[in-house]
């Protein structure tokens, strides 16, 4: 406060770190109202510093892989992935799209003996059937009019290295006899050839869908499915592995920030609530662009729930149908639950997403089991 008020003394003031800069003769509904707000500033400031300590503490484990968590099912995923890399026997990964299955297979190959060759991807869904032939094994000059010189395919690009076929269930039904033969005789056959070359790379295949189903319903051939599934691991959804959901979202704010040329702004408490509560039917890549949004329409110190997309912050209404008629303390118990999971168990955690103490959450817990176990005889 001051009676010599000027530009250059107010912006003085607030870079040395006050809050607010007053003219006398003050009034007092503006000065209660300035302290107010630099109260509730300084209460924001300390809950998003806690909350961001909490996001630090829940960091992913996985140090030299892409793919990261500390979520059970990711814990029991990263105990497999050094034991199928250093085989080199087929591999076949399942799960829902957006699940990261290209980046397990490149960790695959990162930690197999054949890391220092190359790492061909092709996308079977994007594969002309007309032209999947020439494209898997190669041709000849002359083999068809385009045909204006030999080419290598790539099954012999990946040589020495890993082939992986994305999507492998959208392969033509036509093309699935001439990989089975490849994998099981390790030699391929050029469009218009007619000697077999030899290849040597490991296959890695990926689908969304249930392989298996396809395979025993005769929509994918058996004995290939055999084949490439003699490892089989499953990607796990990113609502199976909620416990990570915090720790992803800050490594990808870290990243895409940096990408910027920005500090990372903090999370609020709001945000991170938000985030547990969400489905993500998109899954991990639904995760970074969301978060990826909100960075762009931040503004620049902290992402705020209303920089989240609007069916991620918008409060929706619970239907009686599908919670039934049930009261305020079974909700409230409920979401206690849901994100004591989400943290793997860690109470300091989700007492900080929670906004409450610990004392408070210990003891609403206490009254839980109380609950479960009914009253004393």
């Amino acid at each position: 406060m001051t009676g010599f008020g000027t530009l250059d003394l107010a912006v003085e003031a607030i870079r040395a770190g006050a809050y607010d800069f007053l003219s006398k003769p003050i009034e007092l509904d503006v000065l209660e109202f300035a302290v107010h707000r630099a109260l509730e500033h300084a209460h924001l400031s300390a809950e998003v510093s806690r909350l961001n300590k909490t996001i630090d503490d829940l960091q992913p484990v996985g140090v030299g892989y892409r793919l990261e968590g500390n979520s059970p099912p990711m814990l029991r995923l990263l105990d497999l992935v050094p034991k199928a890399a250093t085989s080199d026997v087929p591999v076949l990964i399942e799960g829902e799209t957006g699940t990261g299955k290209e980046l397990l297979a490149r960790d695959l190959h990162d930690h197999s003996p054949r890391k220092n060759g190359p790492f061909i991807a092709v996308n079977c869904a994007a594969l002309a059937e007309s032209l999947a032939e020439s494209e898997l094994f190669g041709h000849v000059e002359g083999a068809y009019t385009d045909a204006k010189s030999t080419r290598a395919g790539l099954f012999s690009l990946a040589h020495g290295g890993t082939f992986f076929l994305d999507e492998i269930g959208e392969l033509p039904a036509s093309l699935q006899p001439k990989l089975l033969r490849a994998l099981q005789e390790s030699t391929i056959r050029p469009v218009g050839g007619d000697k077999e070359v030899a290849i040597d790379c490991r296959v890695i295949a990926a689908t969304n869908r249930n392989l298996k189903q396809e395979a025993d319903e005769h929509r994918f051939r058996t004995d290939l499915y055999y084949r490439i599934a003699v490892i089989k691991i499953r990607m796990p959804a990113l609502r199976e592995r909620q416990g990570d959901i915090l720790a992803l979202a800050q490594r990808f704010n870290q990243r895409i920030s940096k990408r910027l040329g920005i500090d990372p702004p903090v999370f609020s408490k709001g945000i991170a609530t938000k985030l547990l509560a969400h489905s993500w039917p998109g899954n991990v890549r639904e995760l970074e662009n969301t978060i990826e949004r909100a960075v762009a329409l931040s503004d620049g110190k902290v992402l705020a729930v209303e920089d989240l997309p609007e069916d991620l912050w918008q409060k929706k209404e619970i239907k009686e149908d599908e919670v039934g008629l049930i009261s305020i303390a079974e909700l409230e118990e409920r979401h206690i639950r849901r994100v004591l999971s989400a943290v793997a168990g860690n109470k300091k955690a989700a007492a900080e997403i929670l906004g409450l103490d610990r004392r408070t959450l210990y003891r609403k817990l206490q009254r839980f089991t109380r609950i479960e176990k009914g009253p004393t005889q």
